[in-house]
């Protein structure tokens, strides 16, 4: 086995978070697949965004797409098109693992996350537009995303929820995850073939928390506490995420949850995102290497699934010291940063930028739209 197989059979999945035509097109998808146990896929606004910006790959779908069809409207042809492409390529990963991967993630707009009517009916459309058992409808980890997310799964539709940085947002999208399950139980429908993670971002609470500490640092007065100061950096990310491991294996035991798994449910299994190295000063794989456990995804972008492939380590890492990662965030706060204050600047953060990219991606299809001789309708 190569590095990525031992990984997988250490009881990870491994997801691409990454998708474009030629990647598609080209056969490169089945083989990575084949050779090297990938078994799931995220795209995101800022990934099509930047597939939709080069080269002239969609420009026969943007000059198929109906009269009057609006920016928003072409951009989910075409990201709906690739979705459901990928989708056919997991397939036999989808029927090998009887529903347990083999997912391609399509995310709703940035604009619906506080208002969870509007994440259903945009979550709804979208999976009615790509009509694949094995995608996955991304819906932000906010309340309102909470909330739509039980309606979803209670509608027989696999959810991913993503951008959680806290645990007690993880808590309450297991609860959503849980409780739609209950809800499509209790209406007399199946629960086997429902699917779901929960996206859990990680280098991102590095970067933040480095940031203040490294502001600490230089404003400390003695050397006794900038030593203290240095080597609380690069630890937090880690040691919130075994955190968030911890809380899912609470809640999917035990009585209520055994009541649902003895109906064939599944766990809604933690996601780790963020996984590339954003500091050059740590280790390239290292947002993979200490969250290697069962009953995990990790999905990586192309760059960190190749760093991993060429040497990446294995090791069950995700529950080891857990106490220890505990007591840390104790020792992080009390120096004065405590990580709530932190989530919930990465969740705005997160929300803002992929709005962002969004906006960037609508106002894109419109200017490709105009160059190919045809204006899309307004938005």
């Amino acid at each position: 086995m190569n590095r990525l197989q031992r990984l997988h059979a250490a009881g990870q999945s491994i997801w691409l978070d990454f998708i474009d035509r030629t990647l598609l097109g080209s056969g490169t998808l089945a083989r990575r697949i084949e050779e090297d146990a990938l078994t799931g896929m995220t795209s995101n606004p800022t990934i099509f965004e930047k597939a939709l910006a080069e080269g002239g790959a969609y420009d026969a779908d943007l000059m198929a797409a109906p009269d009057g069809a609006t920016a928003l409207e072409l951009f989910e042809a075409v990201a709906a098109s690739d979705v459901r492409a990928a989708c056919d390529i997991f397939r036999p990963v989808y029927d090998r693992t009887d529903g347990v991967d083999g997912y391609v993630s399509l995310e709703v707009s940035p604009g619906t996350a506080n208002d969870a009517n509007e994440t259903v009916a945009e979550a709804q459309r979208l999976w009615a537009l790509v009509e694949r058992p094995n995608v996955m409808i991304k819906v932000p980890g906010t309340e309102a995303g909470a909330t739509a997310a039980r309606r979803l799964i209670a509608d027989g539709i696999n959810v991913n929820v993503t951008l959680l940085f806290a645990v007690e947002a993880h808590g309450r999208v297991i609860e959503a995850y849980i409780a739609g399950l209950e809800d499509r139980a209790a209406a007399g429908k199946p629960v086997n073939r429902i699917g779901g993670v929960a996206s859990f971002f990680v280098s991102r609470v590095d970067s933040e928390i480095d940031k203040r500490l490294d502001a600490m640092i230089a404003a400390a007065s003695d050397e006794g506490a900038r030593s203290r100061l240095a080597a609380l950096k690069g630890r937090a990310a880690i040691a919130n995420a075994k955190m968030a491991y911890r809380l899912f294996q609470e809640r999917f035991s035990g009585e209520r949850w055994e009541r649902l798994a003895a109906k064939g449910a599944r766990v809604q299994r933690p996601l780790w995102a963020s996984t590339s190295t954003k500091n050059p000063a740590y280790r390239d794989v290292r947002y993979v290497e200490e969250l290697i456990g069962p009953d995990t995804v990790n999905t990586m972008p192309p760059q960190t699934l190749e760093a991993f492939r060429d040497h990446g380590e294995t090791r069950r890492s995700v529950d080891e010291d857990v106490d220890d990662a505990e007591q840390f965030l104790r020792d992080l706060e009390a120096a004065g940063i405590p990580m709530r204050g932190v989530t919930d600047q990465l969740l705005g953060e997160g929300l803002a930028s992929f709005g962002k990219s969004f906006d960037t991606l609508i106002a894109g299809l419109e200017a490709k739209s105009r160059e190919l001789g045809r204006a899309a309708a307004a938005r």
